[in-house]
């Protein structure tokens, strides 16, 4: 069993901007020489979250208004209040959907279904550098 590692950086915008790395997971898996086991995509952020989705635009705009919709950014939050701050909103969309993913690889191939693609959401207030790391654990 063997554990390999690999970095990657996206400059994004923020406001709930949905980016596909699933082509750049893919090539990182395909690259690494294993070829069978799994992947974690991990962000080093908590204003920003990685999820499995089908990634068409009107889930992007469905994505963007359910957010809004459920934690309005516009709402009395304690860490905009206490923090002086105006992106409490993105922290708790992130909490809910999470940091992580994790799929299997075959033949050094993504086990993905049809419809599933690796999205990150940003979900702050600006834009900036967000960190990842893949790791794969296989043979």
């Amino acid at each position: 069993m063997s554990v390999k590692t690999s970095d990657l950086q996206l400059k994004l915008r923020g406001d709930t901007q949905v980016e596909n790395i699933t082509k750049r997971v893919a090539d990182v898996v395909a690259g690494s020489g294993l070829k069978a086991g799994i992947v974690v995509v991990f962000i080093k952020h908590t204003t920003a979250a990685v999820m499995i989705v089908e990634d068409e635009p009107g889930i992007r705009a469905d994505t963007k208004t359910i957010w809004e919709r459920l934690i309005p950014p516009d709402s009395q939050w304690q860490h905009n209040t206490l923090n002086e701050d105006d992106n409490a909103h993105s922290h708790l969309r992130a909490h809910l959907q999470g940091c992580s993913v994790t799929v299997p690889f075959s033949s050094g191939s993504l086990q993905l279904g049809t419809w599933q693609q690796i999205v990150v959401v940003d979900f702050d207030t600006r834009a900036r550098t967000r960190d990842l790391i893949i790791q794969m654990i296989g043979e």
